[in-house]
């Protein structure tokens, strides 16, 4: 069960985008190649008119207006696989992805580390279509006047479709575990900001997919009501993040409550967004103590046999 404050949590994770948008150019660029990505089968967006558009920012790449949920997987070197698979869910306020930062760096430098990768482009609310148009409805949505959208009270309803997105990626991944030398057992998530959140909402709300261990960069860290055998959670926040620093730690309480695993790391500064972006704050380390947990876990290793 998410308690009540969670969908004002929702809100302000959905809206956070275009805060960074005002301070850094958006420049559209053609959609770039992507050989291996899956087409999942969750179908396109209901009532969605908008096409899928890419742009820059930040010297990294974004997509929005996702309307049809694909999957890229990065596979470890021959030989070298745990056997271990993270689906990574980037974030963008559920209007844009961060691609690059968010999803595909992630993913190569997990597969680095001998797991496997699989990066999950869900669908998106509809944004305009244009640049222009999309950059003005930012603005306006941020302006003093603009009339916030009420919060979603049920955020399994509002955010179906990505909830499905994330079980068809991992109903993927396990049909075939054994092409991707992939043991099914061991397969988790790690999302950032909206893509944590979504991680979140799996977990919790996923039905099916019930990934083994779950990570959530600066998401919401709202209270929660864990299942008995909620997975392990990994949690990264910065102490200066505008969005989510200030609202308590219910999140880390829950699992600790409920004796299930956690680590939370707050580090001092890196804001939000940080990513795999190369920073001066200690923020940039959260990558190294992931990769630790995972291997405290034992998911760097080849599992024992049975």
């Amino acid at each position: 069960m998410i308690k009540a404050g969670f969908p004002a949590l929702l809100l302000a994770c959905a809206l956070h985008a275009p805060v960074m948008a005002q301070n850094d150019k958006m420049s559209p660029i053609a959609t770039p190649a992507q050989p291996n990505a899956i087409t999942l089968d969750t179908g396109a967006l209901p009532g969605a008119t908008a096409p899928e558009a890419w742009h820059r920012q930040y010297n990294s790449v974004f997509t929005r207006n996702v309307t049809v949920a694909t999957l890229t997987p990065f596979l470890p070197e021959a030989g070298k696989a745990s056997g271990a698979a993270v689906i990574v869910a980037p974030g963008g306020g559920f209007r844009t992805l961060s691609m690059e930062n968010e999803g595909w760096q992630v993913a190569q430098a997990l597969a680095n580390k001998g797991v496997a990768a699989f990066v999950l482009k869900y669908r998106l609310n509809q944004t305009p279509a244009d640049m222009a148009g999309f950059e003005r409805s930012m603005a306006e949505m941020f302006s003093g006047t603009a009339k916030r959208p009420p919060a979603p009270q049920d955020p399994t309803a509002a955010y179906a479709p990505q909830i499905a997105d994330a079980r068809a990626a991992f109903a993927l991944v396990r049909a075939r575990a054994g092409e991707w030398h992939v043991d099914p057992d061991r397969v988790g998530m790690l999302g950032f900001s909206a893509g944590a959140m979504l991680t979140m909402m799996t977990a919790l709300h996923g039905q099916d997919a019930k990934p083994a261990f779950i990570g959530n960069i600066y998401g919401p860290l709202t209270t929660m009501t864990p299942p008995a055998d909620a997975p392990p959670l990994f949690i990264a926040l910065a102490a200066d993040d505008p969005f989510f620093a200030n609202s308590g730690y219910g999140l880390v309480d829950s699992w600790r409550k409920a004796k299930r695993p956690v680590e939370f790391h707050l580090f001092e500064q890196g804001g939000h967004g940080f990513g795999m972006y190369p920073k001066t704050t200690t923020s940039t380390g959260w990558f190294d103590s992931y990769t630790r947990w995972l291997a405290m876990h034992g998911y760097l290793q080849p599992a024992k046999p049975r």
